[in-house]
């Protein structure tokens, strides 16, 4: 799939992805000029995880294909979320997941899941320059009762 797909190496927020997307017009942003939107594939594999980050930009996850990946959201009121991206609606998955501006976010396939194929689409459109990757220790402080996901998320003290 890595191949058919034409992914690489994600280099800051782990997993595997490629721009699909990426929208004819541009924006004006208080930091500075940026695409309306983009687009891509985002492929998680056992092993790898979406390190806990966020973003200037609001964004919208889409299940395509495989296992159930959890998603831990931390928000700026000090709460913070748990959801499951898959399939099964019945069972409350979700295969679109809305993630707003500013919050912290990552995510991981459940345990015993072989690999999961998302897409996100970023508004306005992503930079890396809008990305801040997290610490461990500063997340957990402020969100002590997830301390264990957090972890788990995470690739700095």
């Amino acid at each position: 799939m890595i191949q058919q797909l034409g992914l690489t190496p994600h280099p800051v927020e782990g997993g595997y992805y490629r721009r699909t997307w990426s929208s004819g017009l541009s924006l004006s942003t208080p930091a500075g000029p940026r695409l309306a939107a983009t687009a891509i594939y985002y492929l998680l594999e056992p092993g790898t995880f979406s390190e806990m980050h966020r973003l200037r930009c609001d964004e919208v996850f889409h299940f395509y294909l495989g296992d159930p990946v959890e998603m831990l959201h931390l928000y700026p009121d000090g709460s913070s979320g748990h959801f499951i991206l898959g399939p099964d609606l019945g069972a409350g998955q979700h295969v679109q997941l809305p993630v707003s501006a500013g919050i912290w976010q990552g995510c991981h396939l459940l345990p015993g899941g072989s690999f999961a194929l998302l897409g996100c689409t970023v508004t306005p459109g992503f930079d890396f320059a809008d990305y801040e990757g997290g610490s461990a220790e500063p997340l957990i402080a402020q969100w002590p009762w997830e301390a264990e996901t957090i972890q788990a998320l995470t690739r700095r003290s």
